[in-house]
């Protein structure tokens, strides 16, 4: 973890990079969005490399009109990394970093798909807009349920999307209706280096040669002593 001089230091370059031609009242906005994530890794809950991430996607909201806040809470159980709110509606953004802990070094795939999937399905019953923020090396492992209206969906692939989620998350648990329901209206590609942030539509997101779907990880999965014999040859 950053020092705290090192993350408040890192955190003031871009406040002034991002706002260097913004009007005063952006940056005394943004300016309280830092407050927040100072105070909250003053109490160790979080770090500069997911820090930085909110903080550009907190300045497009901002820019976009929007009354923001950071790990806000949504419930006794729930709390999201981004949040605003605009006249009648609102938007949460939760930051994807594509780190895999060590619990899962055996199965990274599953692992991370079944981490977007669980934040598609909680968070986006809660807004108007639910948004996935990640970097451009990074590719979210996003199910194609949730690329489509949710009464398009097969029961069968909502059962399948349940078992991988129940294994991963049981307290509290992903109800079937919260898969059934759930959105993914955009996602925000956060480009650090730049400063910049580029929003793009979850289908146009998605390449089927590189975006590995529940269907192959399925097949992958159900081989798999299969392909271990094979490479044990």
């Amino acid at each position: 973890m950053a020092r705290p001089q090192q993350f408040e230091e890192d955190l003031d370059f871009l406040l002034d990079k991002l706002t260097v031609s913004e009007e005063a009242q952006l940056r005394t906005k943004l300016n309280s969005v830092r407050e927040m994530l100072v105070d909250l890794h003053k109490k160790n809950l979080i770090k500069i490399n997911h820090s930085v991430m909110e903080f550009l996607c907190a300045k497009e909201l901002i820019a976009r009109g929007y009354d923001v806040d950071v790990e806000h809470t949504l419930s006794d159980t729930i709390t999201c990394d981004i949040f605003g709110e605009k006249d009648n509606g609102s938007a949460i953004v939760e930051i994807e970093t594509g780190f895999v802990f060590p619990d899962h070094a055996l199965d990274p795939l599953t692992y991370t798909m079944a981490r977007v999937a669980s934040k598609i399905a909680r968070y986006s019953s809660y807004t108007n807009k639910f948004s996935l923020g990640t970097l451009p090396n990074n590719i979210l492992n996003i199910p194609q349920l949730f690329l489509k209206p949710p009464r398009y969906r097969d029961e069968d692939e909502i059962a399948e999307i349940k078992t991988c989620l129940d294994k991963y998350y049981k307290n509290p648990s992903i109800s079937t209706d919260e898969i059934r329901q759930a959105r993914l209206h955009t996602i925000y590609i956060i480009y650090v280096d730049a400063g910049k942030v580029r929003e793009i539509d979850p289908e146009a997101y998605i390449e089927p040669t590189t975006q590995p779907s529940f269907s192959i990880l399925k097949k992958f999965n159900s081989k798999n002593s299969e392909c271990i014999a094979r490479l044990s040859r």
